[in-house]
């Protein structure tokens, strides 16, 4: 053997006998890297690890694999996937647009079970809602998925799509029961999943808003994972002798509703904490019936997740009237503030704003002040004379609406926005309804919403996108119920329906696509509109609370019918409040875009650490007015963002249905392409044999945009 090759050979041999002697030393990538929970982790971080897809390669993203889960609306498209799914050992599990649950194979997508909760029956009992994920237990020997649709929690066995019978009612628990109420015949469901602390499943819900004789209270409960059985419960609206029974009426625990925490959960294992964001007391325009703080509506409470038991709270609206529930769980992060280490907990506002606390104590980390508002001009309204404003950060996107923010897109959008602003009332945020219309700005889909924010540990950056749509919101004084059915009917219709529907029947986006209610008589006959309102359809819920002679009072008005007059009413007061509550409608102008200057959709970075905004860029686009040569001018978005370790950000949830990558030292827009609908969900970012993946829900159905069934993993 010549002497060169003699040596390569001999420094061959070396390097494999040092590989051979080290190779415990050398880490072979983990066969899984989960998204094992809601937002990633139960600290609802929205951050990955992983750092396969990098600054460097995100241009090379391509599709990996869809699956289509087969039963949108495609016709109507009132069908939405909102779903961020769980990945686990390899098997992803998500929501189809009709609430089936399925299981795939995450590296291929090709499904492996689906379970249909409503198989049994012909009507999706209660409505169905939307569904936002689901929750994963396991004891290492059984897999539980625990999911909601309807009224009811399902457990499901993981490895197979069948119940555990042993779980409640032969594998399902109904959220009516062990509310200490009679409220079997009210709305309640839950779009966002749980969460598990030991063998306990930690359940919020979402109840009907409108108040009245629909209302159901928010209360959370903590349910046994392996039977279903209740083991405590906290009660958002206090009983006599709890914290904060004052701040409400006496006996308002006996009929208020909401205060729910409809938005999910976050959790410190370690200390036992369960933090819960809750929303508004219903009605939740009018609180003449509520006069007071309302504890714990508006609140971030600290929970003993063992017991149930109140460690401590924040309300960040007090006695709200402008719908401005918490919209997603807090950020449990850990920060250097004043030169120490704290592990905090941030949370986001619908009024873009971000309160920051010490997480064991509640401390805030920054000055909050309470900040005099105006009072309420309304018949029997209290409005509280004070709000809580956070001096740091500072707002991520505008809260008021001057007259040097109105459109310049055109001369005559500018005229049509201007008439719109002078005659609704404008004033400082938190600025109570009137008759006349309020603007209130972030509108009620935020600034934040509930796709949630991210966070990254290594910038102490908590990434948020934020809509700039204001809206106009108005109260009428309620009609006296007078004589003839059309009266009669119209004002159980203002009561219950128009919210949605609108003052004119035409439909709305409120809650995805609203239908219009006009020429409903070529559509629907009374019977059937009888049993829509009792079991509901869709999206809305069930109003089986409605005595026979208002069903039949409504139905008359809808259809028009001739012998409407004979209709009589057997309950005079139908609603139990001075004032309607004139429907949700968005500041626009008359061409259906945002009535103020843009951006009108951003991406933030805010630093967590010091109080300041790192970064802001524009997220979304209209493409038509991008055909017309204007710069991207941001768009409302649904769903949240997910950071990766590799400093890259993954968001869709624009109405442009695209998916896009940021950098996120600065914003700067890395990869972008379009999806087969619009992603209003947030992704969920895994890993197989070292292969990374990040996947998005495709459902549109929002902001007119057409309803799909895909879910879109891309990978290198």
């Amino acid at each position: 053997m010549p002497p060169k090759i003699k040596y390569l050979f001999g420094f061959c041999v070396i390097i494999f006998a040092f590989s051979a002697c080290n190779s415990d030393k050398i880490q072979a990538p983990p066969k899984y890297v989960n998204w094992a929970s809601y937002l990633g982790d139960k600290h609802s971080s929205q951050y990955s690890p992983l750092t396969q897809i990098n600054k460097e390669n995100v241009k090379n993203l391509k599709v990996a694999w869809t699956y289509h889960a087969g039963d949108a609306d495609t016709v109507k498209n009132r069908t939405q996937i909102q779903c961020n799914p769980l990945v686990i050992d390899g098997i992803l599990y998500g929501s189809s647009p009709q609430l089936k649950f399925f299981a795939l194979d995450a590296k291929t997508g090709k499904e492996l079970w689906k379970f249909d909760p409503f198989a049994a029956n012909d009507y999706k009992a209660f409505g169905m809602g939307v569904n936002r994920g689901v929750t994963y237990w396991t004891d290492g020997t059984e897999k539980r998925l625990l999911v909601t649709a309807g009224p009811h929690i399902y457990a499901i066995n993981a490895k197979d799509g069948t119940l555990f019978q042993d779980f409640g009612d032969n594998g399902k628990v109904d959220l009516h029961d062990g509310l200490e109420r009679n409220i079997q015949e009210l709305f309640i469901n839950s779009n966002t999943p749980g969460i598990i602390y030991k063998d306990k499943l930690i359940m919020g819900c979402r109840v009907s808003e409108s108040g009245g004789a629909g209302s159901v209270p928010g209360h959370i409960r903590a349910y046994n994972v392996k039977t279903g059985e209740q083991e405590w419960i906290f009660h958002t609206i206090p009983h006599p002798g709890e914290y904060g029974y004052e701040t409400w009426p006496a006996g308002a625990w006996q009929y208020a509703g909401g205060a729910n925490a409809w938005a999910g959960f976050s959790l410190d294992e370690e200390r036992g904490i369960l933090f819960a964001p809750t929303g508004s007391a219903s009605f939740d325009f009018y609180g003449g019936d509520r006069i007071g703080e309302n504890l714990f509506a508006n609140s971030l409470i600290a929970i003993d997740a063992e017991t149930g038991k109140r460690k401590w709270h924040f309300q960040t609206v007090h006695h709200d009237i402008w719908d401005r529930d918490l919209p997603a769980p807090p950020n449990l992060v850990t920060v250097t503030h004043e030169g120490k280490q704290i592990e905090a907990v941030a949370q986001i506002t619908k009024s873009s704003y971000v309160f920051l606390f010490d997480r064991a104590t509640g401390e805030p980390l920054f000055p909050i002040e309470e900040v005099p508002t105006q009072a309420s001009t309304l018949e029997g309204e209290e409005a509280w004379p004070t709000q809580p404003i956070p001096l740091k950060p500072p707002p991520f996107s505008r809260n008021r609406v001057t007259e040097q923010d109105l459109t310049t897109r055109t001369p005559e959008a500018y005229d049509y926005a201007k008439k719109i602003w002078e005659q609704a009332s404008e004033g400082e945020h938190f600025m109570p309804l009137t008759e006349e219309g309020a603007i209130v700005f972030p509108g009620l889909d935020g600034g934040g919403e509930w796709g949630g924010a991210a966070f990254e540990p290594s910038s102490g950056n908590l990434i948020i996108n934020a809509s700039e749509m204001p809206w106009v919101l108005s109260l009428r004084k309620a009609d006296a119920i007078g004589a003839g059915n059309i009266s009669k009917g119209k004002s159980i219709y203002n009561a219950f329906c128009l919210s949605c529907h609108g003052k004119d029947l035409q439909g709305g986006d409120m809650f995805g696509a609203v239908p219009s209610l006009k020429n409903l008589k070529e559509r629907l006959d009374e019977k059937m509109i009888a049993e829509i309102l009792k079991n509901g359809k869709g999206a809305m819920p069930t109003f089986a609370f409605l005595p026979d002679d208002q069903v039949q009072a409504i139905s008359a008005f809808l259809l028009e019918t001739e012998d409407a007059e004979k209709v009589e009413v057997a309950k005079e007061d139908t609603w139990p409040y001075p004032y309607y509550f004139n429907g949700y409608t968005r500041f626009q102008d008359e061409e259906g875009y945002p009535a103020i200057t843009p951006p009108w959709g951003t991406l933030n970075a805010i630093n967590l650490n010091t109080g300041e905004i790192s970064w802001k860029v524009t997220l979304g686009e209209y493409p038509e007015l991008m055909q017309a040569g204007m710069e991207p001018m941001g768009s409302e978005s649904y769903g949240g963002p997910v950071v990766s370790a590799s400093g890259l950000i993954f968001m869709a949830g624009t109405l442009d249905e695209k998916f896009r990558v940021f950098d996120s030292s600065n914003g700067d827009l890395l990869f972008e392409t379009k999806l087969p609908a619009a992603g209003f969900a947030t992704p969920a970012v895994y890993s197989i044999d070292g292969q990374q993946y990040v996947v998005i829900a495709c459902g549109g159905g929002k902001l007119g945009k057409k309803s799909g069934d895909a879910y879109v993993a891309f990978s290198l």
